[in-house]
């Protein structure tokens, strides 16, 4: 069996500060064939979800993965980088237009402060068990934060908080594959654990918003169990993707990623540029002076553009590498999952 590459070696395409992977300096035709194959998986991916009814998101890292063996053609590397790093960066930016104070505000200051308490208890699961694997709290805070927030979108946004310097590309696709694997079964399952403890629509709706990992899923097992509940459900999932940007501040504080300046010094930056622009967005978004058409279109660019940074991501995550990983990964987001519905069912059986 081949040794693993060293990590200058492997792609880095979710490495959004450039500390590792600079951008060549090529011209605009470089950057086609790589931004039409990212853009064409994602086009696939989008026809697959429309017939199945699945996430977006899930299936272009699907299809990403099945075109892995493009990642060999160093003609596309430009254009694949581009989609999945400065495209991320964007994209995390305009994320910022599905939030407002107000929707957080409608849930109140007490279950407010539950749906806190139980992504800091999810991230804090997802930390614990992989130092107890030998995995690292960077893994661990990745892994976590992808299943207490929302899922792939969290995963990207933190990986690139994080850089590649902690965060490999293998660990974060097998985050990305993990996370919307068990996504995708809390979808039909948590429903039916809310029909098993006869929650109300009220309680079942925070425990589908405050458990599952993917925006989609969360609204379509709300509304599966019942309209009240998808309402409720809706408003909490909101209120965790809106803990992203102070997530990622907080990542950014614990694990720092060095800039160089002019004088040859490296110091860290306090907060990344894509970081502030989510909470300036999402601030302008509160006001209400966007217009919904705006607002709407503006969310949907936002999934499309995640979506292609994700099969870009897939199309140049080293595989070999992912396979000799093993199953610990996958561990340390099942026992995060677990930590996030035991903790919704345990407030809203007790609390609401």
């Amino acid at each position: 069996m081949d040794a693993p590459l060293p990590p200058s070696q492997l792609p880095q395409a979710a490495d959004l500060f450039g500390d590792i992977e600079r951008t060549a300096s090529t011209g605009w035709r470089d950057y086609v064939p790589g931004l039409l194959v990212a853009l064409l998986a994602t086009l696939a991916a989008a026809s697959l979800a429309d017939r199945y009814g699945a996430p977006l998101t899930l299936l272009a890292l699907l299809v990403g993965l099945a075109m892995n063996f493009l990642s060999a053609d160093a003609r596309l590397t430009p254009g694949l980088a581009l989609a999945s790093r400065e495209l991320l960066r964007w994209a995390i930016v305009l994320v910022g237009v599905r939030i407002t104070l107000s929707q957080i505000v409608a849930l109140g200051p007490f279950s407010l402060l539950a749906v806190v308490a139980i992504v800091g208890l999810t991230v804090g699961a997802g930390v614990l068990t992989a130092r107890a694997l030998k995995l690292g709290a960077a893994f661990g805070t990745l892994s976590g934060g992808a299943v207490a927030i929302c899922g792939a979108s969290a995963a990207m946004a933190i990986s690139a908080t994080l850089s590649e310097r902690r965060v490999r590309q293998a660990e974060l696709t097998l985050v990305l594959v993990g996370t919307s694997a068990m996504s995708s079964a809390a979808l039909v399952l948590y429903p039916a654990i809310c029909e098993l403890f006869g929650l109300s629509d009220v309680q079942a709706g925070f425990v589908l918003g405050a458990s599952i990992h993917d925006v989609a899923q969360t609204l379509g097992a709300g509304y599966a169990f019942s309209p009240a509940a998808g309402e409720t459900a809706t408003i909490v999932k909101l209120a965790r993707v809106a803990l992203l940007a102070p997530v990622l501040a907080l990542v950014a504080l614990a694990f720092p990623a060095p800039l160089k300046i002019s004088g040859g010094k490296r110091v860290a930056p306090l907060l990344p540029w894509f970081v502030v622009g989510f909470f300036v967005v999402a601030g302008i978004n509160s006001t209400g002076i966007i217009p919904a058409q705006v607002t709407d279109f503006t969310a949907e660019l936002s999934s499309w553009m995640l979506a292609i940074s994700v099969a870009a991501t897939a199309i140049r995550s080293p595989l070999g590498e992912i396979l000799r990983t093993g199953p610990k990964p996958l561990i340390v987001g099942g026992i995060a999952s677990m930590t996030s519905l035991v903790a919704a069912l345990g407030f809203a059986i007790l609390a609401l």
